[in-house]
């Protein structure tokens, strides 16, 4: 589950829980469109591949709302404040829309695919429901809404993967980008959404993802982030002909190695791996590459074997472990992330015990760490009563968030006095006199200003002090 929309955090991530607005670009002749992202890291690179569609058909980008012809917010369903945020949101276009009757307001994503047509009636003000398949349609549906209709496609697809698309790279800082490599779960875990808002899943041709490697890193980009609800059970084989041999099957592990190999100098990073499907292959590629990052965000969502089996995760606490100790094995350098959720149905306070003793076990790097929230239409909500009282709820959510920044603060303190070659992202948030950037194991770095390099450029860091989520040094040669 790729999630950035949590409310409690330890780690400092740029993006987290922020809109995404386009830069101006396109046609100056064209409409303006403007969108705003919420949620997970797929849901920003959908918006890429939107702005690519509809800029191909004549639009330009805008970065004011007021002034746009077609506002677009792209939509997360994890969790029901991240919905209320966007109703809220929607609430603030109707001033706009009020003094241009013409504009087009729309819902794409996770919640429109939730909603679907229903969103219509609940939200008078939005005239377009898309779901995460059906972009391709939206110049179609921008145009009966021209012609005075609301418009609506949700359908899903088993083949869909955008992979003949060139995202359009908004709001980026020209060094890091995003690539997905395929579309929707087939995991069924109870507590989430995601696999009836995008559908089956399906990877993407191998050729294509390593083809807009090369494609970003000859524009300039130093880092890709590939994407995936599940990247470890990425698998694709190329179609043959009837008279061909069959082709070999790329799995992920194979897929870490071709990206790699398009330059040293282009950092990979990848997210997110499920404990099941997360494999040695895998875990050896990273180690032989210095161009992957070391570095894993590994959900473990529980600590206890029988409330995992509710969640429906597939494994248990030994089989998590495990593969904790292989990452230990194998990348003895590499950091660990994970994904809490505390007060799950019929949780005990014992059950809750266990999962504090598996962040005492692993001691994560950071963590993205949430009370249960039910959804409507998955099957913990169709199975279990959400019997967790919200006091204990909150009260185990203190404790697992109280823990967690003792354990980030212990990950940052190792990195104090040892040099980390850092990719410089851009200017510190707090200070245009420092620059920031990521070590190997993701965690930020901020370092002063040093004139002889610039955004872009690879630097080794000496870590000098730290807080539990950024570590502070200085440039050295």
């Amino acid at each position: 589950m790729l999630e950035l929309s949590h409310t409690t955090k330890t780690h400092d991530e740029s993006r987290q829980g922020e809109a995404l607005e386009l830069v101006p670009t396109g046609k100056s002749d064209g409409r303006k469109l403007y969108i705003e992202s919420y949620g997970c890291q797929m849901n920003f690179s959908d918006s890429e591949i939107v702005a690519s569609i509809l800029i191909d058909k004549g639009f330009e980008t805008t970065k004011d709302y007021k002034e746009a012809d077609v506002v677009f917010i792209n939509t997360c369903s994890i969790r029901e404040n991240a919905e209320q945020r966007v109703r809220k949101r929607l609430k603030e276009f109707e001033a706009a829309k009020s003094k241009n009757p013409g504009m087009i307001v729309g819902v794409l994503g996770c919640m429109a695919e939730r909603l679907k047509a229903k969103f219509l009636e609940e939200e008078k003000l939005v005239d377009v429901v898309v779901g995460p398949d059906a972009y391709r349609d939206l110049p179609n549906l921008i145009d009966k809404v021209d012609d005075g209709n609301k418009a609506v496609n949700v359908l899903l697809s088993r083949e869909e993967t955008y992979a003949d698309i060139s995202p359009v790279r908004l709001n980026t800082n020209g060094v890091s980008a995003f690539i997905s490599i395929m579309r929707g779960c087939d995991n069924m875990c109870s507590f989430c959404v995601v696999p009836f808002t995008r559908g089956r899943e399906r990877s993407r041709d191998a050729d294509s993802i390593v083809k807009e490697a090369k494609e970003l890193f000859n524009a300039g980009y130093k880092e890709v982030t590939l994407l995936g609800q599940n990247v470890d059970s990425y698998k694709y084989t190329s179609p043959v002909a009837e008279s061909e041999l069959p082709k070999p099957t790329i799995n992920f592990a194979h897929l870490l190695a071709l990206v790699a190999e398009v330059s040293p100098e282009l950092r990979i990073r990848f997210s997110t791996s499920h404990p099941k499907d997360i494999t040695d292959e895998v875990l050896h590629t990273m180690a032989r590459y210095d161009n992957i990052c070391k570095y894993i965000h590994l959900p473990v969502q529980s600590g206890n074997s029988r409330v995992l089996d509710l969640m429906n995760r597939t494994y248990d606490r030994e089989w998590y472990m495990e593969r904790v100790d292989a990452i230990r094995r194998i990348i003895p350098e590499c950091g660990i992330s994970t994904d809490v959720i505390t007060g799950f149905c019929t949780e005990t306070e014992e059950e809750h015990k266990e999962t504090l003793s598996m962040m005492e076990y692993v001691k994560y790097d950071f963590a993205y760490m949430f009370a249960y929230s039910e959804r409507p239409g998955t099957l913990a909500a169709k199975r279990y009563a959400d019997d967790i009282p919200e006091e204990i709820k909150k009260r185990r959510l203190t404790e697992v968030v109280d823990l967690q920044r003792a354990h980030s603060l212990y990950r940052v303190e190792k990195f104090v006095g040892k040099v980390h070659r850092v990719l410089i992202e851009g200017l510190s948030k707090r200070s245009d006199q420092d620059f920031c950037g990521r070590n190997d194991q993701n965690t930020m770095v901020v370092f002063p200003v040093d004139a002889r390099y610039k955004v872009g450029d690879y630097v080794n860091v000496i870590g000098e002090s730290c807080t539990s989520a950024t570590l502070i040094g200085r440039i050295v040669d």
